[in-house]
């Protein structure tokens, strides 16, 4: 996610000319009124994103407990978050195809409930096996989840509030880093790693019951182009070069997120009770990045994104110089939130722009595309962890990873000017929905 944590999906919408975005009904037919109030779906819908924002790096803030009672080492607990971002890659493209005729209200109950029985069973069982399954399962219902909720937030707001509506599901993402996994983490501690899922599958249920009370016009199906349309879309270039960047940016953040828990607490000497403090300064930073990297990009995409590789590439090599010391391990682990998320709403938009006639299908290969960062990332800082490095292995691995960002990013500067491109955004408002994190996935 989400981004971001953390995934994302795409209105496709075009503007009408004079900068107001269409409402994304599915029938072509408004079902909202034309107040300038959002409508209550907005915020459960928010409320969704929130959860799935949750439940992928939760697991971050849980590792030793995790390990401990599984009796595995705290490098194979991490595939938990693997497994996840493993879904998250196939869930948001596959999903949107399978379900594109399929009632959104009926899309979305099921993705709830999958999500809630795939927490059930992490909560019950102890055969890792079997929990690996439910996580990469877990994220397939939530890629389906993704892919829905942004056009149904649009196409019940209208035109007057759409973005402003996007904005909102957006949030409910984003503010699963600032309070959602810091909250797991810390209650995992007191009443078992256990009860964080627990919690998080009777929240879905609540929201599979909310849900009908709230999207009522369910006759109409979902109207897209055909998939030989979307899939037009993989001939483009640059749509390549820009997704190659995103899992790069997504893979140099979250290898180090997802063990930051061991290099805190065993090499900066943390004690376990602060590291859901320190997971909230992650949080919060990523909060204000994503936010300031829409707004730097829309005028400067290229300096935004080149700048963003730069930083998070200097402040992984300063946290693992630095990090034998709790005071600045946890500030550049809060700097590492507000640099790694910049890119990531500039890179989704070059994603639906790229993809032409097909921005859907664009904006879920750009989560796909953050969530195998995340997946690989993650796997090689886990072999790191066990290396001779230590705690300090995943943040050089993510180091690497950033610096390797550049060369994607080089490709898409000379592409745009040997083309002459325009400026990505010119023309068109394009309005791009990061639900992790990472991740949030975004």
């Amino acid at each position: 996610m989400l981004t971001g944590e953390t995934g994302c999906a795409h209105t496709g919408a075009d503007t009408d000319g004079k900068g107001a975005i269409p409402p994304m009904s599915l029938d072509q037919k408004p079902i909202t009124s034309t107040s300038n109030r959002l409508p209550a779906v907005t915020y459960v819908l928010a409320a969704g994103t929130f959860l799935m924002g949750t439940t992928e790096f939760v697991v971050a803030g849980l590792l030793p407990e995790i390990a401990r009672d599984l009796d595995v080492s705290v490098a194979r607990a991490g595939l938990l978050i693997t497994a996840f971002a493993l879904g998250m890659i196939v869930g948001p493209p596959t999903m949107a195809i399978l379900t594109r005729r399929m009632p959104p209200r009926q899309t979305l109950s099921l993705a709830l409930a999958a999500f809630a029985a795939g927490h059930v069973v992490v909560a019950l069982d102890s055969n890792f096996t079997v929990l690996l399954t439910a996580r990469f399962l877990t994220a397939v219902a939530t890629g389906a989840f993704w892919s829905v909720a942004a056009v149904v937030a649009t196409r019940a707001a209208g035109p007057a509030v759409s973005s402003q509506a996007l904005g909102v599901v957006i949030g409910g993402g984003m503010l699963a880093n600032v309070a959602g996994v810091p909250l797991g983490a810390f209650a995992g501690q007191f009443v078992g790693w256990r009860g964080p899922f627990w919690a998080l599958a009777i929240l879905a249920l609540t929201g599979v019951a909310l849900l009908p009370r709230f999207i009522t016009h369910d006759r109409s199906e979902r109207q897209t182009s055909s998939i030989k349309s979307e899939l037009s879309a993989l001939r483009s270039g640059r749509l390549w070069l820009t997704l190659a960047a995103s899992a790069a940016t997504t893979g140099s953040v979250l290898s180090t997120y997802s063990y930051i828990s061991p290099l805190l607490t065993q090499r900066a000497g943390l004690a376990d009770t602060l590291v859901p403090l320190a997971l909230a300064g992650f949080g919060a930073g990523a909060l204000a990045g994503s936010i300031l990297g829409g707004r730097l990009g829309d005028r400067r995409p290229y300096v935004v994104t080149i700048g963003a590789a730069a930083a998070i590439t200097a402040i992984l090599l300063a946290l693992c110089l630095f990090s034998a010391r709790a005071v600045p391990a946890v500030i550049f682990t809060t700097l590492l939130g507000l640099v790694g998320m910049t890119a990531n709403p500039v890179l989704i938009a070059l994603a639906v722009r790229f993809g032409g006639n097909a921005p859907t299908l664009a904006s879920a290969l750009s989560t796909s595309a953050f969530n195998l960062g995340t997946a690989m990332g993650s796997w090689a800082a886990g072999l790191a962890l066990e290396s001779s490095l230590g705690a300090v292995g995943p943040a050089a691995v993510g180091a690497v990873i950033a610096a390797a960002m550049v060369i994607p990013l080089a490709g898409l500067v000379l592409a745009r000017r040997s083309r002459k491109l325009a400026p990505p955004y010119e023309g068109r408002q394009v309005v791009p929905v990061a639900l992790r994190g990472s991740s949030t996935h975004g």
